[in-house]
């Protein structure tokens, strides 16, 4: 077990405010300085100081200085450092996932948990109820009955919560936090269909990656982990998980690297500062805007904002599945190509078998990977979250991947979108009239 003096007894120690480090609260003066470091560093002065005042105007979770964030692509990469983090972890795991498959991938996480369990190390976790339906429940059973406590967020089956069912209320949620030290997420539930197996390697050929599921998460390390605990135990404790002691999930927080680090957790009662916040990123954008969506079904202001990016100069480019497994989604998506073309939007297709992540980095400097897509379920219905990082060398991570799956992707050109079919054409305008509901 680690050391009880690393750990924090006092909630209220994370009632915090915007910009904090790991001493604490950083005065105006004192942020000023560190963000002017940061700026000489990356020659980029205007650009990173201007992302970092939206951000600290939009309400919400602090902007927390001191962390290293690693980028993880596609499920080769993410399971390997989620396996890893199990294995080393010697006092709590907690994971919130949509999907917990049993299959063999699903059945390698299980065995992985049940022997932590075993060691004495306590493991909590949240699958949702609809998006876990086709898992058997003997496979979560041997995990309860290794001392595993699970929680089925909003069970479809309305008697088993009496009053307090909400079937369209879903926790879409990617996370795993161990030892209050190290959160991973973003895209990639556990499941199989993002990884045959977990022997594939990053520098696999790219007729490989066409064959997985494509997603990207980050691992965490630093000061801002507490953010993820917070909103772990926010739902484990809404959902009527049995009560965890603070003091056993709560760090000391610690220096660990030089990005800044914002958690957004939101929830249909509330506005999504997810979608808000990228929003604001895009309209205060200078130079360029990289996205990858899963499921693009966006309203009128994210529109709005592309194209008011595209017509000022700003090198707008969208990545979007070439093939998907909501082809409602898909329809409603292209049903927006032609305005977005004729703004001067660059749009690309992914022509593998299903491209799934939930990314995007503006000038650089700004970036966030998460479980939020642009369409009406994850603004208004889902439980998301997002990682938001200030960081030029993790920007530069991320153009590169980025640019990297360009390779095998197929351009939109807008001449040749024109010519599609009229069949084609109804489809898009049915779709696109029910985006609401996507």
């Amino acid at each position: 077990m680690p050391n009880s003096n690393a750990y924090i007894h006092d909630r209220s120690y994370y009632h915090r405010p915007k910009v904090v480090s790991e001493q604490g609260p950083l005065s105006a003066s004192e942020s000023k300085a560190i963000i002017e470091r940061l700026e000489a560093r990356s020659g980029k002065t205007d650009i990173l100081g201007r992302h970092l005042a939206f951000e600290q105007a939009i309400s919400g979770s602090p902007l927390v200085m001191g962390n290293k964030v690693t980028l993880l692509e596609n499920g080769g990469e993410t399971y390997r450092a989620m396996l890893a983090a199990i294995e080393g972890a010697t006092h709590n795991i907690n994971i919130e996932t949509y999907i917990f498959d049993d299959d063999k991938i699903g059945n390698e996480f299980a065995n992985a948990l049940i022997a932590k369990q075993q060691q004495g190390v306590q493991v909590n976790i949240i699958y949702d109820g609809w998006g876990s339906v086709l898992t058997r429940d003997s496979f979560f059973e041997r995990m309860r009955s290794s001392g595993i406590r699970l929680v089925k967020f909003d069970p479809v089956d309305p008697f088993a919560t009496g009053f307090r069912w909400s079937p369209l209320h879903r926790d879409h949620r990617k996370l795993m936090v161990v030892d209050g030290a190290l959160a991973i997420t973003g895209g990639i539930n556990i499941s199989a269909v993002y990884s045959s197996g977990l022997t594939v390697k990053h520098e696999k050929p790219s007729e490989e990656v066409l064959k997985t599921w494509r997603d990207t998460d980050v691992q965490v390390e630093g000061p801002v982990v507490p953010e993820f605990q917070e909103l772990f135990i926010a739902n484990w404790e809404q959902q009527g998980g049995a009560p965890l002691r603070f003091a056993d999930y709560f760090r000391a927080p610690e220096n660990k690297g030089y990005e800044i680090v914002r958690v957004l957790g939101s929830a249909p009662e509330e506005f999504s500062t997810i979608y808000v916040t990228l929003i604001s990123a895009i309209r205060n954008a200078e130079t360029d805007v990289y996205i990858t969506d899963a499921y693009f079904a966006p309203d009128p202001q994210m529109i709005e904002a592309l194209e008011g990016a595209a017509r000022r100069g700003v090198d707008v480019r969208l990545l979007l599945p070439g093939h998907t497994n909501e082809p409602l989604i898909g329809a409603a998506a292209r049903s927006n190509f032609s305005e977005l073309l004729e703004a001067g939007v660059k749009i690309y297709l992914w022509q593998g078998e299903m491209l799934h992540a939930k990314t995007a980095t503006i000038d650089g400097v700004w970036s966030t990977v998460g479980s939020s897509n642009l369409d009406w379920w994850s603004i208004a219905r889902n439980d998301e979250i997002n990682t938001v990082v200030l960081s030029v060398r993790f920007g530069k991570e991320m153009d590169a991947s980025f640019m990297r799956d360009l390779e095998n992707s197929r351009q939109i050109e807008f001449a040749q979108w024109q010519q599609r079919s009229v069949l084609e054409r109804i489809e898009e305008a049915i779709s696109g009239s029910l985006e609401p509901l996507l």
